[in-house]
């Protein structure tokens, strides 16, 4: 049996309610694998991080996170401040349960609930990285965040916005994809200066930027093919100039990996990423809304250390 002390962090609003619904029975099979563990139900906004950071500090081993990326990436932030990991030591766990669970798709984290329980029993894993954002907030106020998966800037942002103020009944691909139809047809392209480490340096005009540790995001757009989530760099996919009959007709190769063949579709590789605008151009964080631009990415390697198989 496993002598380690572990935190499952829970947020049953995950996968439109589902979790919250099915984790008693979820809760029995943990406990009938793993032994004895504590609990923390989240109820809102910021409360993984928070009580991640309590379990952290009460000298846990392992804390398995329940949830989509949004609950993931707050884990996350609990389990790092300002300068680093609070506990290098601490290892993650994760069960995904959310709408689109897409760092699942670059990492073999298994989906399936016993095949995830066993990996937290052996306690096999690796070390990732994580990319670490400083942005202006909805209130205006500079912030740090990190994230695991992808940051994107411009229509990213406004699909974050339309995807968490509705529902998610029709699943992870087709809640990500009607947003992305419908904010296409009423986003205004925005001019953004952006530099990529040392090497470019320029005011582009873009439908979006993706910041990829990951190669996913949106509910299963293949954003950045090639990218690796532990090899210390980004992937940059610069979608530039194009028209708006131009977007839908390209639309997929967002998904089948042939991104890269459109000559306004741009891909460069780096560690430090700033852009800045004058026009109010929204970020997408791990599916998550955190403020706008300007902002600072950079990367930190070998950041924690993730359970998978």
């Amino acid at each position: 049996m496993l002598l380690k002390r572990i935190t499952f962090i829970v947020n049953p609003n995950s996968a439109n309610g589902a979790t919250g619904r099915q984790w008693p029975k979820m809760h029995l099979k943990a406990k009938d694998r793993l032994g004895s563990f504590e609990v923390l139900i989240t109820t809102g906004p910021g409360d993984a991080t928070r009580l991640t950071r309590q379990a952290v500090l009460s000298g846990v081993d392992i804390v398995v996170c329940v949830g989509g990326d949004g609950t993931l990436n707050e884990v996350i932030n609990g389990l790092m401040n300002e300068k680093g990991s609070l506990e290098s030591e601490v290892l993650l766990g994760y069960i995904p349960r959310g709408t689109g669970c897409d760092l699942a798709k670059s990492l073999p984290v298994p989906l399936n609930l016993e095949r995830a329980l066993d990996n937290i029993l052996s306690c096999k894993n690796r070390q990732i990285d994580l990319g670490k954002l400083t942005c202006r907030d909805h209130r205006g106020l500079e912030s740090y965040r990190y994230f695991h998966n992808v940051l994107s800037l411009g229509l990213g942002g406004e699909v974050d916005v339309r995807v968490n103020r509705t529902s998610n009944v029709f699943g992870g691909f087709l809640s990500f994809m009607l947003a992305t139809l419908i904010s296409i047809l009423r986003f205004d392209k925005k001019r953004v200066h952006l530099r990529v480490d040392d090497f470019f340096d320029e005011e582009v005009t873009i439908w979006n930027v993706a910041v990829a540790n990951g190669q996913y995001h949106g509910g299963g757009m293949w954003v950045a093919p090639g990218a690796a989530i532990n090899d210390g760099l980004f992937q940059v996919t610069i979608i530039g100039d194009l028209s708006m009959p131009g977007v839908f007709w390209n639309l997929p190769k967002l998904y089948n990996g042939k991104i890269y063949e459109h000559q306004k579709i741009i891909k460069l590789i780096g560690r430090r990423v700033v852009a800045s605008s004058a026009q109010v151009v929204l970020l997408d964080m791990d599916g998550e809304q955190p403020g706008r631009l300007p902002v600072v990415i950079e990367m930190v390697p070998s950041a924690l250390s993730i359970i998978c198989e």
